[in-house]
């Protein structure tokens, strides 16, 4: 390959894009449009790898975002964060590529991404969607604008900076208009996306060494963990929620890493825990999966409450499956070992399995409505 530095080479991203999301070059998706051009790039250099000879440095870096969009929502994500979030951006030929790969940048704050994941919120007076997705877009962001920075770009960070305060007040939107309408589920469900979110941008304000005492810095640093006075507290008491109902739900699911059946098909990508009935429902319904299949999903649901014991998603996934099977579980037994099975009946897996979805949706609400937050002291 001609372009140097890089790291990973593109011909094999693509083969790591194809390991965990083979749907997108099988048709599956809808490709078409300018908001979903990052999908379909990736199935054109896919069909003709020797055009990959002739890329540049802003090239390869629209290949790497888009093949990162493609994969956040799936089990196993490109491996490509540092490459777009830094190092790219401190390339020795970036002087050359800098404002192309900026102007990327911003234009793909509106990439549709809806097909490829199942962590999703949405504002409905406005259609305005969150997702992971956008922590991974405010970390690419915020590279570029030290990037814009450090290489006296001054019009362009002013933009990427504008963009960047826009995503802030379009989350802080959805999180007020969720508690005015007193969506408690849909409101647990959206907490970890913006915590992920303002997480990912912390950190790689931290990696690129910003200064503490840049105006920029302060009024965007640490919003879901501190009072900020350019921001309603919403913001802080949505980080406090995450950490005390979802952040042990909403982790890098390795259990679910195992079964690769579940890579088959976008309707197969997991959705924000622990609210996962609809999924397992789906998961065992499928005719895309044979009952081995959903054994071995049975298996890696058990394995992965096992390693996180209040991981309540992988029960509420479990329960929906097996129920959604005609003999349940007793039909996927002959395809699970028999100590595996008699462990899983006498433990509390199966015991909180028996939980009813409004019973255990209710107890969120019930939770949530009692919950005080310690920094802004407010309630639901």
């Amino acid at each position: 390959m001609a372009l140097q530095g890089v790291g990973i080479a593109p011909n094999i991203l693509l083969q790591h894009v194809e390991n965990t999301a083979p749907f997108l070059f099988k048709g599956e998706l809808d490709t078409s449009g300018e908001k979903r051009a990052f999908l379909e790039k990736l199935k054109f250099y896919k069909k003709n790898l020797k055009q990959l000879n002739n890329i540049n440095l802003a090239e390869y870096f629209h290949i790497c975002i888009s093949a990162h969009w493609a994969t956040a929502g799936t089990f196993v994500p490109t491996d490509v964060d540092n490459q777009i979030r830094e190092t790219l951006w401190k390339h020795g030929h970036i002087s050359k590529h800098i404002e192309k790969m900026a102007r990327l940048t911003i234009e793909s704050w509106t990439w549709d991404y809806s097909q490829v994941t199942s962590r999703k919120a949405y504002n409905n007076d406005n259609n305005t969607v969150m997702s992971t997705h956008e922590g991974t877009w405010l970390s690419v962001a915020i590279g570029a604008y030290c990037a814009l920075v450090k290489n006296r770009k001054t019009e362009l960070a002013c933009d990427m900076a504008d963009v960047i305060l826009e995503e802030i007040k379009k989350e802080e939107l959805i999180m007020l208009k969720l508690r005015e309408e007193r969506d408690h589920i849909n409101f647990l469900r959206a907490a970890p996306l913006m915590a992920h979110n303002f997480g990912d941008l912390d950190r790689v304000m931290v990696q690129w060494n910003m200064d503490p005492e840049d105006a920029f810095y302060k009024r965007i640093f640490k919003l879901g963990h501190q009072l900020n006075e350019n921001y309603d507290p919403i913001l802080v008491y949505t980080g406090k929620v995450n950490k005390e109902f979802s952040s042990k739900e909403n982790h890098r699911h390795m259990a679910m890493r195992q079964p690769k059946c579940l890579r088959k098909s976008s309707q197969f990508l997991i959705p924000v825990g622990p609210f996962m009935d609809d999924w397992g429902k789906v998961l065992g319904e499928s005719d895309l999966l044979s009952m081995e299949e959903k054994a071995e999903i049975v298996t890696a649901f058990y394995d992965g409450y096992k390693r996180q014991d209040e991981a309540f998603g992988y029960i509420r996934g479990y329960k929906n499956l097996i129920e959604s099977i005609d003999g349940g579980l007793a039909a996927l037994e002959m395809y699970l070992p028999f100590d595996l099975v008699a462990e899983m009946k006498k433990s509390e897996f199966s015991t909180l399995a028996k939980v009813s979805r409004e019973e255990f949706e209710d107890s969120y609400k019930k939770r949530l409505e009692e919950y005080i937050c310690p920094v802004t002291n407010m309630k639901f």
